[in-house]
């Protein structure tokens, strides 16, 4: 499979070396662009294994980053006393803010909550929305059919597929509908599937990178889909790649924490670039960059099923 994903010789951007503090690792970034710079939301997990969520900035989004001093988030309720970890950030005109989804992990499981900023200097906790185990949430960047709508991955019996929910209000969530299901068996989203980075409006649809993890005796593998849901209808799939896109090849992605993943949570459309953010085996921030094009055109590719 050719990889249309192409890896910044930078790589790895980031890591724990670079955080002001004395921590275990960094990753999983999420990504948006303010006041000219690209932003990242790093999950950093400290030495006793707890995770927060720190601000990094760089104006070419790729070097000279400067990391805050403190997190932006980090864990204060019962229900994240385990760590705030894995952000995704929306942009939401109708709100003038940024939205930041992220899993909320305590005693009693993985959560999905919600915070609102700003300036990310400061934040309002919006709180748990969805209860566990729920985790890989993505709010979509505005309002479809009057409802503000969310992709989230719930856990039942050890498998995960891809769910939507839609809210009036960003704080109460129902009508909950199945988006897309990992495939089993021996396909490399077959165990479970889950969101990468926030959904990419396109006008072919909304454009997800999204995981997939195939069980190996060694361990798990994560590699990285694409898939199309409709602009007006979210919980209706346009696309979806049977292959995976990306997938852990280098050292720095085969080797570390966890070995053999590759975990978007950030991505920037720019001047018809997809600037992926992703966390290489739970130990650092790397980038990789694709045209929209060729992955538009990847992903309506028609399916092995369908030739």
């Amino acid at each position: 499979m050719t990889e249309l994903f192409q890896r910044h010789p930078a790589n790895p951007l980031l890591t724990a070396a670079d955080i002001p503090a004395h921590v275990a690792s960094a990753l999983n970034p999420a990504a948006t662009e303010i006041d000219g710079e690209v932003l990242l939301l790093v999950r950093v997990e400290d030495g006793r294994g707890i995770s927060a969520l720190w601000v990094a900035r760089s104006r070419d989004g790729v070097s000279d980053w400067r990391v805050e001093a403190s997190p932006l988030l980090s864990p204060v309720e019962t229900y994240e006393e385990w760590g705030c970890e894995d952000a995704r950030i929306t942009f939401v005109p109708e709100l003038g803010a940024w939205v930041i989804a992220y899993t909320a992990y305590s005693s009693l499981g993985p959560a999905v909550a919600l915070a609102r900023t700003r300036d990310f200097r400061s934040v309002e906790r919006l709180g748990v929305v969805l209860s566990p185990e729920n985790k890989d949430a993505a709010l979509f960047p505005r309002r479809i059919d009057g409802q503000w709508v969310i992709l989230h991955r719930p856990v039942a019996g050890g498998t995960g597929h891809m769910w939507l929910a839609s809210s009036p209000d960003l704080i109460h969530w129902g009508r909950s509908a199945m988006v897309l299901r990992a495939r089993g068996a021996v396909w490399w989203d077959g165990a479970r599937i889950g969101g990468g980075a926030q959904p990419l409006e396109t006008p072919e649809g909304w454009l997800l990178l999204y995981h997939g993890v195939k069980q190996m005796v060694s361990g798990p593998v994560y590699r990285v889909g694409l898939a199309l849901l409709d602009l007006d209808d979210p919980t209706r799939p346009v696309a979806r790649t049977d292959y995976w896109v990306f997938a852990p090849e280098t050292p720095y992605e085969r080797s570390g924490d966890v070995p053999n993943v590759v975990f978007p949570c950030g991505a920037l459309l720019r001047d018809g670039v997809v600037w992926m953010y992703y966390g290489a085996a739970d130990s650092s921030v790397c980038l990789a960059t694709a045209r929209l094009d060729e992955l538009i055109a990847a992903v309506k590719r028609p399916s092995m099923e369908e030739t």
